[in-house]
């Protein structure tokens, strides 16, 4: 996935330093599964020194993937609860 975004001149003039920093901002956003959208917006907060919309936004966005987390473990514990049925009818050997 290729991620577009608009830099000002400002930032283009910063160090090369701040940029490594800036890049692993965003990676660690992308790792964490943020789509594009996400990334530019939480980009833009900083720019902005938005901190607080930025922690919004990762509060958010955390909720989103612990909701997923979830989902998955409901779906997990049907599978196992399907394993303990299985076993309890199979005689003992």
């Amino acid at each position: 996935m290729i991620y577009q975004f608009k830099i000002s001149e400002k930032r283009m003039a910063k160090s090369v330093k701040n940029n490594a920093s800036v890049q692993a901002v965003i990676q660690n956003l992308k790792d964490a599964g943020c789509d594009a959208k996400t990334v530019e917006r939480f980009m833009e907060l900083e720019e902005e020194g938005k901190i607080r919309e930025q922690l919004d936004l990762l509060a958010s966005h955390r909720r989103q993937l612990l909701d997923r987390v979830h989902k998955e473990e409901k779906r997990i514990d049907c599978l196992d609860y399907l394993v303990y049925q299985i076993q309890k009818k199979k005689p003992a050997v």
